[in-house]
């Protein structure tokens, strides 16, 4: 195989833009994936493929309300952690003690079900910002 030569670019193209040219193209270079404003814009010139960075909006709602949700899911397990607690400074009678040993599995399935809920949203998350 031969290897690619690299090709020295020596000639100049000088333009002007306006204040208002400039934001527009700005605008665009920074929804490209180019490193430099002078590589999108040779490749704006040339008619050259870009690739633009891309987001499906339709996830924002979504994530919106994940975030509420494990917002929520959070507020749940802190309130439950305690009343358990406040039981558990009430253990002079011994029904209360029977009820908070029976919660305690009602407990740890709950935690571990916003844990798992926790890893989804957090993986959509990342699959969101990805996009």
């Amino acid at each position: 195989m031969m290897k690619e030569e690299k090709k020295n670019r020596n000639r100049w193209l000088h333009l002007r833009l306006s204040e208002e040219e400039f934001k527009i193209l700005q605008k665009y270079f920074e929804e490209s994936l180019s490193p430099r404003l002078s590589d999108f814009a040779r490749l704006n010139l040339l008619k050259k493929p870009l690739v633009l960075k891309y987001r499906n909006t339709s996830l924002d709602d979504l994530m919106a309300e994940l975030i509420k949700l494990r917002t929520e899911l959070n507020s749940i397990g802190n309130n439950f952690n305690q009343v358990v607690k406040k039981l558990h400074s009430q253990s002079q009678v011994s029904e209360f003690k029977v009820w908070i040993l029976s919660f305690e599995t009602d407990k740890k399935m709950l935690f571990n079900s916003i844990g798992e809920i926790n890893i989804i949203i957090r993986n959509l998350a990342e699959k969101w910002l990805q996009s």
